[in-house]
């Protein structure tokens, strides 16, 4: 049965994030949603995404299809419901179309707003992901919740005796090294995947996770929940922070209560405000009523999308909203909403031309051996450029 991972309307709710990927390919706890649903039904997976992204997100149809929705994070309650799901069945949280089983023939005309057969409803609460703040305040749960996951009847390879780890919920996977490093598990379990090294003088309290070939440098502070995702380098500070992949932020300076993409750079001693003077409530830049939008967190930073880039000492305030592609440097505050594609900062913007960027990203990717920058890549870029257009009236 093929498993296929469909957007709904939260593939607009959560742009910036989203203009480059499907909701599914989100990462939130250790795993992305479609990986988690990979884990839990033992299947592998495929994407019904936007128009601009199925060349590098393919959907594969066959005989016995099953569509789940992609900002859907899966859990024991819900695999079972779905599980007994059988031809021409859906189920329902509320009015959301959680999943449907169809054929081949059905599953070519696929649509999230249709109604499919018997609905069955789903009385549990799962965690759905809506709006980009929402990965980082459920990380804490899915993190839990991807250790057992990945952990269940296994062993954790050892690591230096230099190491201090305080509590039992601690796992690292064969080839993951750490020297003079604490780790406290007693707020959260902690997870080193395979290839990944945390250097000396490091303190990490969980929940955390540091994905494969990543690296966490010396005298770096973690406090959870935090993500670090594959082929990242962090150091300085850092709190309740998800970082997908592909990115750094290897220098001082502190990140907290964020989303990073990949792809993105923070230049050092740069810093986020993730809690406003007056301690108001939070709000973020919504691409869907151009407006900015009440979050009801009193603790909100950064949210910055793919291949976005800052330089040093670089000041967001509490609240910003970075596009894709966005390069931002220069003394000041830049404003809470960084359009994508923008070049600049608190003393203005200008275009950054896709033949620039590209430039830039093909040198970014020729640093690692297991991607390309290809023309899907491209044509999404040429897209994210075209979409987000009325942005830039600078």
């Amino acid at each position: 049965m093929a498993i296929i991972l469909f957007d709904d309307i939260a593939h607009q709710t959560l742009r910036p994030l989203t203009f480059t990927r499907p909701v599914a390919d989100l990462r939130i706890g250790i795993l992305t949603i479609a990986e988690k649903w990979a884990k839990y039904l033992h299947s592998s997976f495929s994407f019904f995404t936007q128009p601009w992204l199925q060349g590098k997100f393919p959907i594969k149809i066959e005989e016995d299809n099953l569509f789940i929705n992609g900002a859907v994070c899966p859990d024991e309650q819900l695999i079972n419901a779905i599980k007994a799901l059988k031809h021409g069945d859906s189920l329902l949280l509320g009015d959301k179309l959680i999943a449907v089983r169809l054929n081949a023939k059905e599953a070519i005309s696929f649509n999230p707003q249709s109604n499919y057969g018997t609905a069955n409803h789903f009385s549990h609460q799962p965690i759905v992901i809506t709006y980009p703040e929402e990965i980082f305040r459920n990380n804490d749960i899915e993190l839990r919740k991807d250790f057992k996951l990945l952990t269940h009847g296994r062993k954790s390879a050892q690591l230096s005796a230099t190491n201090t780890i305080i509590g039992e919920d601690f796992f690292a996977e064969e080839g993951a090294k750490a020297d003079c490093s604490t780790f406290n598990t007693t707020n959260g379990p902690i997870y080193l995947a395979a290839n990944t090294e945390v250097w000396e003088g490091t303190h990490i309290r969980g929940a955390f996770a540091l994905c494969e070939h990543s690296q966490v440098k010396m005298g770096t502070k973690v406090y959870g929940a935090t993500t670090i995702g594959p082929y990242s380098r962090v150091g300085g500070e850092l709190n309740n922070a998800v970082i997908w992949g592909y990115s750094s932020k290897g220098h001082e300076g502190y990140l907290g209560n964020s989303v990073l993409g990949e792809w993105c750079n923070i230049g050092a001693d740069s810093n986020n405000s993730n809690l406003k003077n007056n301690y108001d409530e939070v709000k973020l830049w919504d691409y869907t009523t151009n407006r900015f939008r009440k979050t009801g967190l009193q603790f909100c930073g950064l949210i910055m999308a793919d291949h976005a880039k800052c330089a040093i000492n670089t000041m967001f305030n509490t609240g910003t909203v970075v596009g894709v592609s966005a390069n931002v440097f220069g003394a000041g505050f830049p404003r809470n909403f960084i359009p994508d594609f923008s070049w600049g900062g608190a003393q203005g913007y200008e275009v950054y031309t896709l033949k620039k960027m590209f430039i830039t990203a093909q040198k970014v990717f020729d640093r690692r051996e297991n991607r390309v920058f290809d023309e899907n890549e491209q044509e999404i870029l040429n897209k994210v450029f075209e979409l987000t257009e009325e942005y830039r009236r600078f």
